[in-house]
């Protein structure tokens, strides 16, 4: 089973609420510095032996993920990521005690992300999940004189770059103060991080540090001042200051001039307000429009209604389908055991098909959500994977809208946040093949929610209906509506 990775959306640091979990999991981010070895924990209570188990290591924020793979006494890693190659190993030895943390040689910034790790026996799977975080040194410090300022001080630069994450960077004086900088100036490059800092000194005959530091590591570079800098920037002072009473007269013109533009600026904010209440009382308007034009639509789209009906050779073996095949739910006990030999069920999302399948035409169902905590509906392609960590989006055959973590959304990639007036209570989806739409309709506020259009479709669809990941719970069922009126 090739399992794929899912994005941001997994909630970080989140690893499975099972009752009888396991694993252990780190309490903390797991941090390494760039070029070295380091070691993602994982290991299973109680001693329990892993060998005869299947062990993977994956990415949850890439596609095609695998960074490692022990199954059948052995190592598997044809699938593996290209950049992991000869970098992993396990500790074979260890399999015995339940120890199936992983090795990573010559860690890379590129390395830094969410690992899970997925174990499974023949009766029972658990995962745990590892925030690696890669830090990477920098150039060390460079300190560069820049001037005498009008009041006689002596400014100094310090600049390093190449860093990975963002430094910091802090002047100190010969005592280990640390001085209070007049500027930082920090920018993303592709190399790394770019971090510059200036401060003004007055002492002379004395010594300064420049600093860069992460949480591991630390570059620091010393400038001795003495008095013959000050002396040799001395005639530089003086034509400073007489160019001072210059910038004085300047300034009070540019004073006068900014009152001046202020003014105009008021009127012009004032006018721009104006504009955007009117504006938005035009989007206002045509919502309100819209909402009626939808709620004429939904009569004609019921014309298309079809039966559809819950598949249970595709259900995850944790949901509970009624006799009639119109309501799924979450199963209060896992199985005992996992049926390995399933081949067209989900096996990690809380997911499950409809036995109609349509190749053409229009077609339209609405499934009653209300209570659901996690939901997700639409249309799934016959052919689109049902194994692993799936993102139920268009580039997996997935065309789907649902609520998850309080939060509505629609699975395109990336993610399209909804902003919804109402939480939808019973949400009818509408399907044009041959124009390649799907929509969205709140059934209560009769509101278009969402539509996919533009797709291509070219083999047969089928409804899909999910109740989240594994740690979602939901007790109260989803329901396919019968009553259509």
């Amino acid at each position: 089973m090739d399992f794929i990775c899912v994005t941001m959306m997994i909630i970080i640091g989140i690893t499975d609420s099972r009752a009888d979990q396991h694993g252990a999991a780190p309490a903390a981010p797991l941090l390494a510095v760039s070029g070295e070895d380091v070691i993602l924990p994982c290991s299973l209570k109680h001693n329990i032996s892993a060998v005869n188990m299947r062990v993977e290591w994956f990415r949850l924020d890439l596609k095609g993920s695998v960074v490692h793979l022990y199954e059948d006494h052995e190592d598997k890693n044809t699938n593996q990521l290209q950049s992991y190659r000869e970098r992993t190993e396990l500790f074979k030895d260890e399999l015995q005690k339940g120890n199936t943390s992983l090795k990573l040689s010559r860690v890379q910034i590129s390395d830094e992300g969410l690992y899970k790790c997925f174990i499974q026996s023949k009766t029972w799977y658990d995962d745990i999940t590892v925030n690696l975080r890669v830090e990477a040194a920098g150039s060390p410090p460079l300190i560069t004189v820049d001037e005498l300022d009008v009041f006689g001080g002596l400014r100094l630069q310090c600049e390093s770059k190449g860093w990975y994450p963002e430094p910091e960077l802090v002047w100190l004086d010969s005592e280990g103060v640390t001085l209070t900088s007049e500027n930082t100036d920090k920018q993303k490059e592709t190399d790394g991080f770019r971090v510059k800092q200036m401060i003004t000194v007055y002492n002379r005959d004395s010594k300064y540090h420049c600093r860069v530091k992460l949480t591991k590591l630390i570059l620091e570079t010393e400038i001795i001042i003495s008095s013959k800098i000050f002396n040799s920037l001395r005639s530089s002072v003086i034509l400073i200051s007489c160019g001072a009473v210059l910038y004085i007269v300047i300034t009070g013109i540019l004073i006068a001039v900014f009152v001046h533009k202020k003014k105009e600026l008021q009127i012009e904010t004032k006018r721009l307000q104006s504009e955007e209440r009117r504006i938005k009382n035009e989007h206002e308007t045509l919502l309100l429009r819209e909402k009626r034009t939808i709620g004429s639509e939904i009569p004609m789209l019921r014309k298309f209604a079809v039966n559809v009906t819950l598949d249970p050779d595709s259900a995850h073996p944790r949901l509970i389908l009624s006799d009639d095949g119109k309501q799924m739910r979450f199963a209060d006990k896992q199985p005992e055991k996992v049926n390995n030999n399933m081949q067209n069920n989900f096996d990690i999302r809380y997911c499950v098909l409809g036995k109609e399948g349509f190749t053409s035409g229009c077609f339209y169902y609405e499934v009653e959500v209300k209570g659901l905590s996690d939901w997700f509906v639409g249309v799934a392609r016959e052919s689109a994977n049902r194994k692993g960590w799936i993102l139920l989006n268009p580039e997996n055959g997935y065309w789907t809208m649902g609520l998850r973590g309080g939060k509505y959304q629609a699975c395109e990639s990336p993610y399209v946040p909804l902003s919804l007036s109402v939480e939808p209570q019973r949400v009818g989806v509408f399907v044009d093949y041959e124009e390649g739409r799907v929509s969205f309709y709140d059934l209560e506020s009769m509101c278009h929610i969402y539509s996919y259009t533009d797709q291509s479709f070219h083999e047969k669809l089928y409804p899909v209906f999910s109740l989240g990941y594994i740690w979602c719970k939901n007790s109260t069922p989803l329901i396919i509506c019968r009553d259509l009126s």
